[in-house]
């Protein structure tokens, strides 16, 4: 299986497919060559980024992942200040080290081909890279493609078939699930909650210290990146003009000390939700959850939710929901996708709502089969959503549309825990295949490309 500590990834924003993604391709390409020992021969590095990835690829920070990437920095540890000095000098001395390396001639206006018009067959979101010695000689060259969620896959891995209809996967664990009928009977054979057979199953990747100290730094992540959402004041970057409002609001619900009454339930998830988002838009740092442009719903309904009588975070209850959100997405991932670019909208908020859903319904003592009913019911208000945004930044309606979805998942969740298995006339593998023919029928005009929808309707914001 996948680990839900893949599903979640530290990186920048403001797109997971479009940056994180990249960054790591950019990155993986200097160790290929690094491998062979050709990489102090290399002239010339020459980047094409296809389909989606130059469609919206300056608005989402691709041309930039791209050569951060290649200058060797890693998505998780990468400081914003620091990568905006680093490209300044990249530009200014026409001159990129690689992987801290090795240096070499490079414009990134010359070197990386924004070719919008190629839409490879495997994956919109396809990046070549070839390499080449002082004499034009190709030392390298590879296709890579940026998957979603800041997953990347070479065109050997995506073309290579799965047996018996099953994802292949690497490790072995106990309680093996490709679906989440067979999680559900897993749960009832076992006796475990969702969240109990998925970090019995993470026990097959690493210690069981390892993983809980992992799910808490993603729960710590989540929090600074709120917390730095709701400090920053200003106009986000891009030319939309877009304001800040995460700030304003959270002034105002802290002002009332009544104001985490029920009634604004909506005006704190919304400010939650809306402050991670505009980080993810400014280039800050945000967990994929399970990408950059949803990142805000997860951390929202975690911050309003997982906290002790005096509204401390709660360590065991942040587990509890992260491990069955994880269980969720990887559903999601591995029978479907998660790349807007593949999927639409549906494919990101939908997906994140639907594991909002999933470990809000856990958190409140919810059966798996009402976890799965609450996923389920999180994805089918939100099918056919469409990927559109204006100006090819993740800001219109991104924003926004993050604090609408931590709004759903937790109805979705109350919803469930009223509903028995008996009621449900869908299930959550019939929502995400019904997701993935729906992603697989939506016109590219209408998938995170900019051609179609709001992106082309919105003149001036």
């Amino acid at each position: 299986m996948l680990s839900v500590l893949d599903i979640f990834r530290i990186g920048i924003g403001p797109s997971s497919s479009h940056t994180v993604g990249p960054m790591r391709i950019g990155a993986l390409f200097v160790r290929a060559l690094a491998k062979r020992g050709k990489l102090e021969d290399v002239a010339r590095i020459a980047v094409e980024l296809q389909g989606s990835l130059a469609l919206t690829g300056v608005g989402h920070g691709t041309v930039d992942a791209s050569v951060l990437g290649l200058a060797g920095f890693v998505p998780d540890r990468t400081c914003p200040d620091e990568a905006a000095a680093t490209l300044a000098r990249i530009r200014a001395e026409g001159r990129i080290m690689l992987g801290g390396r090795h240096a070499i001639a490079f414009d990134p206006a010359k070197d990386i081909d924004l070719a919008g018009h190629i839409i490879p067959d495997l994956h919109p979101n396809g990046m070549k890279l070839v390499a080449r010695d002082a004499a034009g000689a190709v030392l390298l060259d590879r296709t890579y493609y940026s998957t979603g969620g800041g997953f990347v896959a070479s065109e050997a891995q995506l073309k290579r078939k799965p047996r018996n209809d099953r994802v292949e996967t690497g490790t072995s664990v106990p309680h093996d699930f490709g679906s989440a009928e067979e999680l559900l009977t897993r749960c009832d054979q076992e006796g475990l909650s969702i969240a109990e057979l998925v970090l019995a199953n993470e026990d097959a990747f690493r210690p069981r210290e390892k993983t809980l100290a992992g799910i808490d730094l993603i729960a710590q992540a989540m929090d600074q990146c709120i917390d730095r959402g709701l400090a920053q004041r200003g106009i986000l970057p891009g030319g939309l003009k877009v304001e800040r409002r995460a700030p304003d609001l959270w002034d105002k619900l802290s002002a009332n000390p009544q104001s985490n009454e029920r009634e604004q339930l909506f005006d704190w998830l919304n400010c939650f939700a809306m402050a991670v988002n505009e980080e993810n838009a400014a280039g800050g740092r945000v967990v994929t959850a399970p990408t950059n442009g949803a990142a805000g719903i997860i951390p929202a309904v975690v911050r309003f939710y997982c906290v002790t009588s005096d509204e401390s975070p709660c360590r065991d209850s942040r587990r509890t929901f992260l491990l069955t959100a994880g269980a969720i997405g990887l559903l999601y991932k591995q029978r479907a996708s998660i790349s807007g670019a593949e999927m639409g909208c549906q494919g990101e908020v939908g997906v994140a709502c639907s594991m909002a859903a999933g470990g809000l319904a856990a958190l409140w003592g919810a059966s798996p089969a009402q976890v799965a009913s609450a996923a389920e019911i999180g994805m089918e208000h939100n099918l056919g959503l469409t990927c559109d945004p204006v100006g090819g930044l993740v800001q219109v309606p991104c924003i926004e549309r993050n604090a609408i979805g931590a709004v759903k998942a937790v109805n979705a969740a109350r919803l469930a825990l009223h509903r028995t298995g008996a009621e449900s006339c869908v299930s959550l593998d019939q929502v995400i295949e019904t997701m993935r023919q729906t992603g697989i029928d939506m016109s590219s005009k209408y998938k995170e490309t900019s051609q179609g929808g709001l992106a082309v309707n919105v003149i001036e914001c």
